[in-house]
């Protein structure tokens, strides 16, 4: 059978049930920092056509003849520097970020499903899926946790989903969030990162905007992520004051020996460190939680390429994760996109607001 039966009781779920739904997506994780686990999820984040883009037949020797049988145990050693005692850092502030955005919504009286999916790794996109279906959902809000539009991560999610229809025989309706770099409630969020950070500890000499590389052919044909990187960084360093010599922007996880985006970030830092930088203060603003690249690549390996390299100061900044700007910010956005669906108001939390606005006349009379 081609298509997927039916859940049995999709047509009797309660009437209390909401029929709208939001998705957060996020890039994904090993299920432990070991070097199985490591293979599993290398073999389907490598296979993916729209992060390696080299044909299959040229592709496939290299990736399961040389790459799955070295990375896995180094990769594992890196995880297992940044795991945690709960599990994975990104699995775990994803799933908060999830928890947190429906409390939100919730407070402003919008009743939605709020669940997460990881691209690779679990739990998949196609699974949660099924459970929303499951569970009478019939309306999609898909938000995948990228801020900059990129084919090798916000496009890869479409994928995953549209694979997953291909296999319904009645499919929910659909929207897709495909950006917010720009956002102003997103700009804020990381702009009081900073100004937070400054507070506790001073201003830097230089602020390092370090985002997620991609191969430099991407941007020849047409992808719009180094643009939307540039912007990110331009709107942050206007909200911050900061002069364009104090920003630089970079370029981390390089893969393979093809050129990706420039300049790359740890090469930026240790030239820095050369010329006289006492202190440099790093964060990722196009990763929406913590994870091995920002915990494990900038925070342990940049850093101490900083150090090593003469540099006195090296500050990290914490990614937004359950930061409440950001978390309103993201609430904002789903909010937008849900707009023209049949609403589905808490009743009991609209009664709440209407007795507090009522009480705040009486008040005022």
């Amino acid at each position: 059978m081609r298509f997927a039966p039916e859940p049995e009781h999709v047509h009797g779920a309660p009437a209390s049930a909401p029929h709208t739904a939001v998705l957060l997506c996020n890039l994904g994780t090993p299920d432990a920092p070991t070097p199985s686990a490591l293979r599993r999820y290398l073999a389907e984040f490598l296979a993916d056509p729209r992060v390696v883009e080299i044909p299959k037949l040229l592709w496939w020797p290299v990736l399961h003849g040389v790459i799955l049988r070295l990375r896995p145990a180094k990769s594992a050693a890196k995880y297992a520097s940044i795991w945690t005692a709960d599990g994975s850092p990104l699995k775990l502030w994803t799933e908060k970020q999830a928890k947190l955005l429906l409390g939100y919504m919730g407070q402003r009286g919008h009743r939605v499903s709020v669940r997460y999916a990881m691209r690779y790794g679990m739990p998949s996109v196609g699974s949660v899926l099924d459970d929303l279906k499951a569970a009478g959902v019939t309306r999609v809000l898909v938000i995948p946790l990228y801020p900059q539009y990129s084919g090798t991560t916000t496009a890869s999610v479409v994928d995953a989903v549209n694979l997953w229809t291909s296999r319904q025989r009645v499919v929910p309706e659909l929207r897709f969030v495909s950006r917010y770099h720009d956002d102003p409630g997103y700009i804020d969020a990381l702009a009081q990162s900073v100004l937070d950070h400054a507070q506790k500890n001073g201003r830097p000499d230089t602020l390092v905007l370090s985002f997620h590389g991609v191969p430099r052919r991407t941007l020849r044909l047409g992808d719009p992520y180094h643009c939307e990187c540039q912007k990110t960084a331009r709107l942050l360093a206007e909200r911050l004051d900061f002069k364009p010599e104090q920003v630089r922007v970079t370029f981390q996880s390089r893969f393979g020996k093809a050129e990706w985006l420039q300049p790359y970030t740890e090469p930026t830092l240790v030239a820095l460190a050369r010329q006289g930088v006492r202190r440099v203060d790093v964060m990722c603003p196009g990763f929406s939680a913590d994870c091995l690249e920002t915990l494990e690549e900038i925070d342990q390996e940049a850093r101490q390429a900083f150090i090593g390299a003469g540099g006195r100061e090296f500050h990290y900044i914490p990614c937004l994760n359950d930061q409440h700007r950001w978390i309103a910010s993201l609430s904002e956005i789903a909010m937008r996109h849900l707009q023209g669906w049949p609403p589905e108001h808490d009743d009991a939390a609209e009664r709440a607001r209407q007795r507090d606005r009522a009480a705040s006349m009486g008040a005022s009379r």
